[in-house]
């Protein structure tokens, strides 16, 4: 049967309901799909959705987040395609949407996490899988300690620097953590950072996160050579995924915390 919905931006999408072929544009959310029982209705992926690794090798890679192969697209005939306005551009959206129904989930929190998966699992008749999931999450992450409004500033790129600023789930994970991002006051969801603007920012750690720029350990005497006392630690970045990483990312926080609060290094 059809039914219609509102997605997260407000957009009215007509489709096949229960959905037989789904296409996931979005790493976070073709991992919430598996996660809700859904790998035979799962056609399509970015090649960026690697989990859960064990699966999404059967499934056709549609191009990335930001760049699609519409010809492979039309070829697997979906009955959805599920899109994140972060991830994916509104020209994707605006394509794809001329011959396919497109539902666009937005995910700037936490509590937008528990959103998305919550109307996944009503879009795709799997509510309860969907409730029990986000339960779980909550529960874990009821879990991590917290640090006493340390200062930290999240990596993402070098050359420029790029950190995590607000209104991003990233940073809504950090405020969970019990941090303050110093970089949540700029005007750009990730804003560049020079040099100074960490030397200013008083910071306690500098969190370098291993994707979407490879931080590794060989990175932490650059920023140890002009902020010598903060301390750098590697992070790894899928633990800052919404959806079923979530479950991993409570364990992984709370190591990471103890750590911190003992005055580890990683």
């Amino acid at each position: 049967m059809k039914k219609i919905i509102e997605d997260h931006l407000g957009r009215i999408v007509e489709y096949q309901f229960p959905p037989k072929s789904i296409i996931s544009i979005c790493p976070g959310i073709t991992d919430t799909l598996y996660s809700l029982q859904l790998e035979n209705e799962v056609v399509g992926r970015t090649k960026y959705c690697i989990f859960p690794k064990d699966k999404v090798s059967n499934v056709s890679v549609v191009g990335g987040t930001k760049q699609i192969k519409l010809e492979v697209i039309r070829e697997l005939k979906p009955d959805l395609i599920i899109a994140e306005k972060e991830e994916n551009t509104k020209e994707i959206v605006e394509e794809l949407e001329r011959d396919f129904p497109v539902f666009v989930a937005e995910i700037q929190s936490i509590k937008d996490a528990y959103r998305m998966i919550r109307d996944i699992g009503e879009v795709t008749n799997r509510e309860e899988l969907a409730r029990t999931l986000i339960d779980r999450i909550k529960n874990q992450f009821q879990e991590i300690p917290s640090v006493c409004e340390k200062r930290v500033a999240y990596v993402i790129w070098r050359k420029p620097y790029m950190v995590v600023g607000n209104d991003t789930y990233i940073n809504s994970v950090l405020e969970r953590l019990g941090f303050i991002n110093p970089f949540a006051t700029k005007s750009d969801r990730y804003p560049t950072a020079t040099i100074e603007d960490f030397q200013d920012a008083d910071l306690d750690f500098v969190f370098l996160a291993t994707e979407p720029f490879p931080y590794s350990d060989k990175y932490k005497q650059e920023f140890m050579e002009f902020i010598p006392n903060v301390v750098p630690i590697i992070v790894d970045g899928e633990m800052f995924w919404y959806g079923p990483r979530m479950l991993e990312a409570s364990k992984y926080f709370s190591s990471l915390l103890n750590k911190i609060l003992n005055g580890v290094n990683n």
